[in-house]
Order: C-alpha cells, then sequence, then structure tokens
C-alpha cells in the first residue's frame, strides 16, 4: 500500500521528540508519521487515531514491526481527549495533525473520494458514519449546496452548480461520481471546466461536509494545546486555505496576550499566552518533495510550543 507522507521530515523534527515521551498522531493514515515516531521513542510510548478502519487494520502489522509501544485508537480525533483519559493519559509531550486524505484513500475507487474515478457518491472518512456525498447531493436544497460548494470549494459558480443538480434531480437521482462530475460540467460550461477545474473544489467541499473536518479542526486544536506538557509541541500539516486559515487564528489566539489586559503592568496567568509559534511563516515542501509527490504541493506545516 503506497502511501507518501508529506513533510514529515519536518514535521517529525519540530515535535522534538524525546525517547521517554508519550506522543500522539492523530490522523495515523497508512502509519507514515507514527513509524517515524515509533523509531525515536524507547520507553515512550505513541498513541495514534484514525476513524478509517482499514488504515488502523493496515497501520497494526506494520507499526509492530517497529516496537510494541503504541496504541491504536479507531476514533476521529475530535475525540482525542475523552479517548486519551480512558488511558488515564492527561498530558503528553507532542501531537502531529496531517489533516490530508491519505493516498489509498483516494485511490481505493469506491470509496468515492476521487472525481478522476467513477464511484459511488461516498466520501466518509468513517465507514460507519451514515451520512454519505450521495445523501447531501440529493437531499440538501439548492441554498444548502450553494453555500457548502461556496464555503468549502471557494468555487465562484456555486450558485449554478447548486441550480444544476437540483434540475437534474428531477428527473432522475445522482449517485455517481462520473454523473455528479457531468452535472457540474454542464452548469459552467467546458471551456470554464477545462480552464477551472470546479470539479475538484465541488468535491473538497462535499468531503469537508461529510466530514465535517473543519468544525472537528476547531474543537480539537484547543483541547490539543491544553494536553501538553510544558515544552510539549504541535505540527499541523494543512492541505488548503480554509484549514491553515483554522490553525493560523487558533494558533495566534493562544500565543498573545489577551486583549483585556494588554496595558496591564502585571499580566494574570490565565491571561497569558499558552503557546510559542516555531514558525511564524509556514514550512512549504521542497521543490524534491512536490517533483516526487504532486499532492504535497499545497500542504503547509505550523508548529507550536506549550509555554
Amino acid at each position: 500500500m503506497k502511501h507518501y507522507s508529506v513533510l514529515k521530515n519536518e514535521a517529525i523534527e519540530g515535535l522534538n521528540i524525546k525517547p521517554n515521551g508519550i506522543y500522539v498522531d492523530a490522523t495515523l493514515g497508512y502509519g507514515g508519521h507514527s513509524s517515524a515516531i515509533l523509531k525515536q521513542i524507547t520507553n515512550g510510548h505513541l498513541y495514534a487515531f484514525d476513524q478509517d478502519i482499514e488504515a488502523i487494520n493496515y497501520s497494526q502489522e506494520k507499526l509492530a514491526q517497529i516496537s510494541n509501544q503504541f496504541t491504536l485508537i479507531h476514533a476521529n480525533f475530535c475525540q482525542l481527549k475523552n479517548k486519551l483519559a480512558e488511558f488515564n493519559i492527561d498530558k503528553v509531550d507532542g501531537i502531529i495533525f496531517d489533516l490530508g486524505l491519505s493516498s489509498p484513500q483516494i485511490d481505493e475507487k469506491s470509496r468515492g473520494f476521487s472525481f478522476m474515478q467513477d464511484a459511488p457518491l461516498d466520501m466518509r472518512m468513517n465507514q460507519s458514519e451514515n451520512v454519505t456525498a450521495s445523501d447531501i447531493i440529493n437531499n440538501y436544497n439548492e441554498d444548502e449546496l450553494a453555500n457548502i460548494f461556496f464555503l468549502y470549494g471557494e468555487e465562484k459558480l456555486s450558485r449554478p452548480i447548486a441550480r444544476q443538480i437540483k434540475k437534474t434531480l428531477q428527473s432522475k437521482p445522482i449517485t455517481t461520481t462520473k454523473e455528479l462530475v457531468q452535472v457540474i460540467e454542464k452548469a459552467v460550461g467546458a471551456k470554464y471546466f477545462n480552464l477551472h477545474h470546479p470539479e475538484r473544489k465541488i468535491f473538497q467541499a462535499i468531503r469537508i461536509e461529510v466530514n465535517k473536518e473543519l468544525d472537528v479542526l476547531k474543537q480539537v486544536l484547543p483541547d490539543a494545546i491544553e494536553l501538553l506538557n510544558p515544552q510539549g509541541r504541535i505540527s499541523v500539516i494543512t492541505f488548503h486555505s480554509l484549514e491553515d486559515r483554522i490553525v493560523k487564528q487558533i494558533f495566534k489566539q493562544y500565543s498573545e496576550i489577551n486583549e483585556l489586559v494588554k496595558g496591564l503592568p502585571v499580566i494574570p496567568k490565565e491571561y497569558q499566552p499558552k503557546i510559542k509559534l516555531i514558525n511564524k511563516k509556514p514550512i512549504l515542501p521542497s521543490a524534491q518533495e512536490i517533483n516526487e509527490n504532486s499532492r504535497s504541493k499545497s500542504a503547509k506545516l505550523r508548529i507550536i510550543e506549550r509555554i
């Protein structure tokens, strides 16, 4: 199973791993980052989360070949705090988030993530969840569709695309990725379609909606910061501007003195910054990495340290 972990060395180096530390891979995937962490912890422990059972099963075998200092947790990372508490863990030394889809998820036709292969409209990262991409396309009204295409896909022709979807649904349901791509092309015309590839943005928007990706990210980052020991670090790899904006804003909020008390001669402890930014500007993939894996092109890495 071929999966390339984007910005792997930079993200792992950013964690400043201690051999006896407790680390969390919030997005296990196919074990790229977890493998690198495990190789550096001798008497520490790694807790790794994934909502995709295929990723859990694959990584279990892969990581067991390195050491047994790990625990895999089949859950969305929004449950980070609660699930770790079940193992009596309330503080950790580092957390990594890789918010991209893993290559096997994209390439596995039946999952319906890719607009380049014809498959059922699914896009669930956790296959036991109920809502699929098909449910959203077939059941949301025009306004709801236009809103998610605009907000999560940043597609300027969101409204005509939503309208064309509803028009098509009057005669038949839209159940496959290919059918959806054809509807998108019909809505925007061949010239715009070939020039701007709106299907990329629409598929991204639907995937975010199916998996509530931005909501869970907003929810988990404050929890992750609270879980860190002093000098503990978080590395976050994002793949589009919406994710990166959320990460940047939350890290900014926690790394600055609260506006309410900025002018005071002594700042009360609860208003002091909780973290410091390790890199002010995001770390980007090298030209060599982009050359080896074109999917890494949009990746950005931000690292913070608990004060």
